[in-house]
């Protein structure tokens, strides 16, 4: 009865481990997540090189009714009639002020399209994390293997074989192009069975 229930586990860790090295060499999981990384950097600079826009325009804008008051100011020194001056003034501040308005209102909603965009895909980025950590988590929980992910030249690259019980950490590392994949995978077998 034992021995049934061993090979069982047996038939099923070496079901699991091929399907760890078939996970391992896809790879897939990891670019997606560096190309939403990637994606994430170029969308904050795009949104970083708006709001530079939107702040100059906006000086711009100040500058330009700084002129406005100056040249009121003059044509106030120059014409008798100050009723007039005042009427033109006011309507000059109006037109100004209504296009500031409308180009910040318009400034303000590019920003907030952007900031959606940029929410939503930091939403996705952090769920395929999560996600990712969690297989990962898995993966080490049954196997006691951690691997390292940031070399990608290799299926698991330095991996960390953690027991335990004995407080143990050994290293090693696989290489795809020295090996079949079920030479990786028997490599990998007998690191587990060895501890």
């Amino acid at each position: 009865m034992a021995g049934l229930l061993g090979e069982t586990d047996l038939v099923k860790l070496m079901s699991f481990s091929d399907d760890l090295v078939a996970v391992l060499k896809k790879q897939t999981s990891i670019d997606s997540l560096s190309q939403c990384l990637d994606e994430s950097k170029a969308l904050r600079t795009f949104s970083e090189a708006e709001f530079d826009e939107v702040h100059t325009q906006l000086q711009d804008y100040e500058k330009k009714i700084e002129e406005c008051k100056q040249k009121t100011a003059k044509a106030k020194l120059e014409v008798c009639d100050d009723a007039e001056i005042g009427l033109l003034q006011k309507e000059l501040e109006a037109e100004l002020n209504e296009e500031l308005i409308n180009n910040q209102i318009s400034g303000l909603e590019l920003q907030r399209v952007s900031i959606d965009k940029q929410i939503q895909l930091r939403k996705k980025l952090d769920r395929e994390e999560l996600r990712a950590q969690k297989k990962l988590s898995m993966y080490a929980s049954v196997t006691n293997i951690i691997p390292d992910l940031d070399n990608r030249s290799t299926i698991s690259g330095p991996v960390d074989i953690v027991d335990r019980d004995k407080r143990m950490v050994e290293k090693f590392e696989l290489d795809p192009t020295e090996s079949t994949p079920f030479g990786t995978c028997e490599s990998i077998w007998k690191l587990i069975n060895h501890r």
